[in-house]
């Protein structure tokens, strides 16, 4: 390798090239000159000491040594721009914006935590995004898309942190004209063969129920598969089949288009956890909210009694 150090942008110029298949396309995308790319992707050939990639008439593709090296680009990359999230998070020193993942359930439990966070700190933003799936949990506390997330979904990995808030239970759902409606003690075994709607694979909730029909041994006959809640409450509205959706979802208790039914069923409960990365930079302000959310809120405290006894 030459005596000048590899610099990112020579490193985002050739991940560009690989990524477009063509010094034309590339060029475009990064405002430059076709020459001035061509020269670029040459002196870091020069440095590295080996061609990088193979150029045709139609299409430019990785070498086998090029390939090790764009790998290593794109993690490069990666943690530059990562660097410079941080440094524009450190500068907001207390006001700014915050980005929570939420699943649906905590739609009813979360005001009273932004109602307190809007009198503590009127200059923050707050932007809360679904994050359901274990999977996008993880991406988007890693990937920097959120800073935390309240997710049914116990994360046990080093480099996120998971506590529990609260436990939450499932409840079955019908059509007020369902043959159950009347029924005021409803066990597992009552379930069996009846038109199921449950959520798609991937999600805690589904998990849970099968789990529960599984200790007691019961067939659970699915014939619909969703993304959402809401999608549910909307098939059950239409007498389409029941379902078991977390309690925590319903706003309005008397709501009069479908019927909500606690099941006897001691495995039908959830946690819900707050999950964020252990080694994250957290802005004081950004720190107060998740402080505050592991913070059971007290009934009979107003919001300004409670901004005056925490800060």
């Amino acid at each position: 390798m030459g005596e000048e150090a590899m610099e990112i942008k020579q490193l985002l110029y050739f991940v560009t090239v690989v990524q477009q298949s063509s010094f034309s396309e590339a060029a475009k995308k990064l405002h430059l000159s076709q020459p001035s790319l061509s020269k670029a992707i040459k002196n870091l050939e020069t440095e590295v000491g080996f061609r990088l990639l193979e150029r045709t008439t139609k299409k430019v593709k990785l070498t086998e040594s090029g390939r090790v090296i764009y790998e290593r680009a794109l993690h490069i990359l990666n943690a530059a721009e990562i660097l410079q999230q941080e440094i524009k998070e450190v500068k907001w020193n207390g006001s700014g914006k915050v980005q929570i993942g939420m699943i649906e359930s905590v739609k009813n439990w979360i005001p009273s935590i932004l109602h307190w966070y809007q009198q503590a700190f009127p200059s923050m933003r707050v932007k809360l995004i679904e994050v359901l799936s274990r999977e996008d949990v993880e991406r988007a506390l890693r990937q920097y898309e959120v800073h935390a997330c309240l997710t049914n979904q116990f994360i046990d990995s080093p480099d996120i942190w998971t506590t529990p808030l609260y436990e939450e239970q499932l409840a079955m759902i019908m059509h007020p004209a369902h043959r159950l409606a009347g029924k005021d003690q409803i066990s597992l075994s009552d379930l069996e063969d009846e038109t199921f709607i449950i959520t798609s694979v991937g999600f805690q909730t589904r998990d849970d129920i099968f789990a529960a029909f599984a200790e007691e041994g019961i067939r659970l006959n699915i014939q619909y598969e969703v993304e959402r809640f809401e999608t549910i409450l909307e098939l059950v509205r239409a007498n389409i089949g029941i379902s078991i959706i977390p309690k925590n979802y319903f706003t309005n208790q008397s709501d009069q288009s479908v019927m909500i039914k606690t099941i006897n069923s001691k495995s039908l409960t959830r946690t819900v956890y707050l999950t964020y990365l252990k080694n994250r930079y957290m802005p004081p302000a950004i720190e107060a909210l998740i402080g505050r959310m592991q913070m059971p809120i007290k009934k009979g405290i107003s919001s300004a009694e409670r901004v005056e006894r925490n800060y």
